[in-house]
């Protein structure tokens, strides 16, 4: 019969490689979870400045009436605007889904490996 190391790795090493390559994992995944985050963060506060440039148009331009330029252009925001939500909201869901693999992983760690 072949020992165990004629066949590669011991269950130990292989033991130690998979709990190396979790670690590994986990530190690319908390990588990742703070960087959706900023990037998070710099489309709500992007979402912010096209909500204020919106209004200061718009109070602007309220007292000389509108021309379908005008029209356009605020339309092109508010459709920016909407974009924008929605990009923020699927970073969100992205990030959500991220720390709960991370979570899931971490809980594979945890467990007794036989």
């Amino acid at each position: 019969m072949a020992s165990s190391k004629d066949k590669g790795m011991s269950k130990a090493e292989i033991d130690k490689a998979l709990i190396e390559n979790f670690v590994n994992l986990q530190k690319v995944l908390t990588n990742l979870t703070v960087k959706f985050d900023e990037l998070s963060t710099n489309v709500s506060k992007l979402l912010q400045l096209f909500e204020i440039s919106a209004k200061n148009f718009a109070e602007k331009n309220i007292d000389s009436g509108r021309s379908s330029v005008d029209q356009d252009f605020l339309k092109k925001l508010d459709s920016l605007l909407d974009q924008n939500k929605v990009i923020s909201k699927g970073i969100m869901l992205m990030e959500e889904r991220i720390r709960n693999k991370d979570a899931n992983s971490i809980n594979m760690i945890k467990r007794p490996l036989y």
